[in-house]
């Protein structure tokens, strides 16, 4: 699993979607106190998926994208250069092949998150993406 997520993260390098967030792009979780916009990504799932001749691990990955932006344009745009970088694309993984990296799900939502400021209204894009890769 780390060299995938290894070359998930190394996807974003100089893209429109790492200019969005300022390269604030985490594995897992965000550091306390990051600064909006940012992104994190993590595994949901990793089901081993076998045939008679191939080991496939068949994967969720989510991006959740947040933004504290007055207005929806900043988060909007996340979402497409996000999905610019990453529907369908092609990667190399070390040790591993890439079968295919798909959209599968996104959920926009409204949420308020406590801050070290005090508690701020976010916007929130969180976006599945299957991922089958053979090892």
């Amino acid at each position: 699993m780390l060299n995938l997520t290894t070359a998930i993260y190394s996807q974003t390098s100089g893209s429109d979607f790492a200019s969005d967030i300022g390269s604030r792009f985490f594995k897992g979780q965000a550091p306390e106190g990051t600064v909006y916009p940012y992104a994190v990504y993590q595994v949901v799932s990793d089901v081993q998926n076998n045939t008679f001749s191939n080991d496939h691990e068949d994967v969720i990955i989510q991006f959740s994208l947040y933004s504290s932006a007055s207005g929806t344009t900043q988060i909007e745009n996340m979402l497409t250069h996000l999905k610019a970088l990453y529907d369908e694309c092609s990667m190399s993984i070390t040790d591993e092949t890439l079968i295919w990296f798909k959209r599968d799900n996104a959920v926009f939502q409204v949420e308020d998150h406590t801050t070290p400021s005090g508690t701020q209204r976010v916007w929130a894009w969180y976006v599945d993406y299957r991922v089958i890769v053979e090892v």
